[in-house]
């Protein structure tokens, strides 16, 4: 018994599981070891082995540079930057944007104590001196601990000659972006305005 626990502890950490929903999902791999258990094993070994962080926006695959950082026909001149990979994938989910991604890796929070050198600000700096960036788009969650992240990078970024947008209205106060649907993402993106 002490291995199920074992199995039943570690999927109670995951986001949005606690014991009795880890519980349900052990017993049918268990149930189901050849059709669940076995792929699940192997995907996640793969996983293990092959998946990287992008050494230039801080996105995960299977090489670095990612493949959104190699797609030539993406808009190299504008950068989205977005607090996790989580966000990312919700802004790709849109189809509406075509250009290069940031990820910062969390935002300000005094209070857990991550300060501004514990996220990835020194790499979007580089970026705009090296790529010849025309705009930087803020699209950090709406949550108090979001917008103070994008003041304050829109105050690191402001003697640079690159022009700061943040994501418009359409997006709730409070919400964050891995849990809007597409059209809202959508909206917002299209409606984003330069901070003043």
């Amino acid at each position: 018994m002490q291995e199920i626990d074992n199995l039943v502890a570690v999927l109670s950490r995951l986001p949005g599981f606690g014991p009795r929903s880890a519980k349900r999902i052990v017993l049918q791999l268990l149930k189901k070891q050849d059709i669940l258990m076995t792929p699940l094993i192997d995907a996640l070994k793969s996983a293990k082995n092959n998946v990287c962080d992008c050494e230039v926006c801080g996105n995960i695959d299977t090489k670095s540079p990612c493949d959104i950082c190699n797609n030539l026909k993406r808009d190299k001149t504008t950068i989205c930057v977005v607090e996790n990979v989580a966000d990312l994938w919700a802004m790709e989910r849109t189809g509406t944007y075509k250009g290069k991604f940031h990820i910062l890796g969390g935002v300000l929070s005094p209070i857990d104590g991550i300060t501004p050198k514990h996220l990835n600000i020194d790499g979007i700096v580089s970026r705009i001196e090296q790529d010849g960036i025309s705009e930087i788009i803020l699209a950090t969650n709406l949550t108090v601990e979001g917008q103070s992240t994008a003041h304050y990078l829109a105050e690191v970024l402001r003697p640079y000659d690159v022009k700061i947008t943040r994501l418009a209205n359409g997006v709730p106060v409070g919400g964050e972006l891995d849990y809007l649907d597409d059209g809202t993402l959508a909206v917002a993106l299209q409606a984003r305005q330069i901070i003043e």
